[in-house]
């Protein structure tokens, strides 16, 4: 489409109506679209074609957004900046996770390994294409989810409050293994995994294999949890070094300081100029000067 740089504005009467109508793509385009038509003499029906168009992509950038916002992904971690080689999940597993083909199904995927290995950012970039091709996800981490039980077993509605999270196609829940489970986390994850069986799809990533879930929690419960978890269920170990401890050893985790030295502080001791590093022998000396 060619865009003019003076399109005139619409009419009040023609803006109006749009706004009453809640058509704000086509209000925002259709300036330039209705100059951009007059001066190559579109047809009528290719004008409302590219206004429509217009509408169109303009709500599912909206529906993407909301639904990124309303997932409460940690980061916003996506495909773009994840590499197959830095992960030991073989990369035939990866395209096929990918394509969310167990998503559509109401499988499960279990990712267990290591800290450092990529479970936590392969879980957020496929949550993150969930989005993308139209469908939900509810993001927690143990922690948070016990949060969640306690905050919502003060007035009974807990179950209520579990059903709403089974709305979304995908509950991910993070980092199992890191910390103690509180007896609160281990019923939230049991309500969740109990109520999205066969109906949803649910992501964990752990440090431990799901067979040492009963470290963490009651052994009732834990068998109770991973018996449904794992009946339709993906699992994928990761191995290796922490990628993050290789990133820092390699000097790639941050980006190098190269600013200007900051001014000399107003009462500064003598003979030690901006930046000076100092010991604590020295710290103590300076103290009783």
């Amino acid at each position: 489409m060619l865009i003019t740089s003076s399109a005139p504005p619409l009419p009040d009467d023609l803006e109006a109506l749009l706004r009453t109508l809640r058509l704000p793509y086509i209000r925002a385009a259709a300036p330039e679209v209705l100059a951009t038509a007059k001066a190559q003499r579109w047809e009528p029906a290719e004008v409302l074609r590219a206004l429509l168009a217009e509408e169109r992509r303009g709500r599912d950038r909206s529906a993407v957004a909301i639904r990124r916002a309303a997932a409460g992904f940690p980061t916003g971690k996506t495909f773009a900046a994840w590499r197959d080689g830095d992960s030991s999940i073989p990369a035939p597993t990866q395209a096929a996770l990918r394509t969310l083909e167990w998503v559509h199904r109401r499988e499960n995927l279990v990712v267990c390994g290591p800290s450092g290995t990529g479970k936590t950012f392969l879980l957020e970039a496929l949550g993150a294409a969930v989005v993308e091709a139209g469908m939900r996800v509810a993001w927690f981490t143990l922690e948070s989810l016990g949060a969640l039980v306690r905050r919502h077993r003060v007035d009974d509605t807990v179950t209520k409050v579990v059903a709403r999270i089974v709305r979304a196609e995908l509950i991910v829940v993070d980092d199992i293994g890191l910390l103690p489970v509180s007896g609160d986390a281990a019923e939230g994850l049991y309500r969740l995994v109990d109520a999205a069986y066969e109906r949803r799809s649910v992501a964990i990533s752990s440090n431990l294999h799901p067979a040492g879930f009963d470290e963490l929690m009651p052994k009732t419960l834990a068998t109770a949890t991973v018996d449904r978890l794992l009946h339709h269920a993906h699992l994928c170990m990761t191995d290796g070094d922490s990628v993050r401890l290789a990133q820092a050893t390699a000097g790639v985790g941050v980006v190098p300081l190269t600013g200007p030295v900051p001014p000399r502080a107003p009462g500064r001791r003598r003979g030690l100029p901006a930046g000076s590093v100092i010991n604590s022998t020295e710290v103590s000396r300076i103290d009783n000067d």
